[in-house]
């Protein structure tokens, strides 16, 4: 800051106003020069903590300047407890320095047409009493405390998954009941497809079985299952599946009904393979689950 802003006696002498060239700095977005349009704020990164923020070292693509602005582009997804947006997060004038975010905004009780059921909960712990009071009693405050921990809890649990090396979007970073993570999909803005849109040969779609088979056991050997896995929160792109929708991850040891879930996650998988021909056996695959999560 100091070479920056130098003493008053040396910026108003004739030789240094000769001397300084102010051109290279025209070109600098600043908060002055810069304000947010429609659908557009000032990025939230710089407001939230460093636990908030997604594991390190941040991918060269996060955007982490204070001069960024969020635009929204439209919605990619809606959805009973949460809707999904597409979000550019960019320092004007500045290429280098934008990337796609997807944009997962959680609604509280009120306005969600989905209670996630108590079943994947079973087995956390609310370390704020005031919260599991609130929770309990499904006070107003408790209706907001919920929809955080459903978002809290899915960036908790891509953080944990990205760490393990499982093939899940990056989590950016997490403010209140808002998850902005890794766009999957193209510079242009469109979606990666769901697994249940893909149109394969069997030989592709026996490729991609084995790759979510992989996925799965990343999960189980950390001593998790992801509750809710099928062919809709599963994506395809550039012929590489990633997996989506996390927040109700279970523990399987924790939670009484673990096992069942992880059951009905290779259930779920090995009956839409069959579906399309390529033939799977639940029992199998949950056979190698657990032998995975007691590695």
């Amino acid at each position: 800051m100091s070479d920056l802003f130098a003493s008053s006696e040396a910026s108003t002498s004739p030789s240094s106003s000769r001397l300084f060239d102010a051109s290279p700095f025209e070109s600098v977005p600043t908060f002055a020069d810069v304000e947010p349009g429609d659908g557009q704020r000032w990025t939230t990164w710089p407001a939230i903590t460093p636990s908030e923020r997604g594991p390190l070292p941040w991918p060269a693509w996060v955007v982490t300047s204070a001069g960024a602005l969020d635009t929204e582009l439209g919605i990619l997804k809606t959805g009973k407890e949460a809707d999904v947006f597409l979000l550019e997060r960019a320092v004007p004038d500045d290429p280098a320095q934008r990337t796609l975010l997807a944009a997962k905004r959680y609604r509280d009780s009120d306005h969600s047409s989905f209670h996630r059921s108590g079943v994947y909960s079973e087995g956390r712990s609310t370390r704020n009493t005031r919260d599991t009071r609130a929770l309990a009693k499904k006070s107003e405050h408790g209706r907001a405390v919920a929809a955080l921990q459903w978002s809290f809890a899915e960036f908790d649990a891509l953080c944990r998954m990205w760490e393990l090396g499982a093939p899940v979007p990056y989590p950016v970073q997490v403010n209140g009941t808002e998850l902005l993570m890794e766009f999957i999909g193209d510079e242009s803005g469109v979606a990666a497809p769901r697994l249940a849109a893909v149109r394969s040969d069997r030989a592709e779609l026996a490729g991609l079985y084995d790759q979510i088979v992989d996925l799965m056991r990343v999960f189980a050997a950390a001593g998790f299952a992801h509750g809710d896995l099928s062919a809709y929160n599963l994506l395809v792109h550039d012929g590489r599946v990633r997996v989506i929708d996390l927040p109700q991850i279970v523990d399987i040891v924790a939670n009484p009904q673990g096992l069942d879930l992880l059951h009905r996650d290779c259930v779920n998988i090995c009956d839409w393979f069959t579906r399309r021909r390529v033939e799977r056996d639940a029992e199998e695959l949950f056979a190698e689950m657990l032998a995975a999560s007691y590695a």
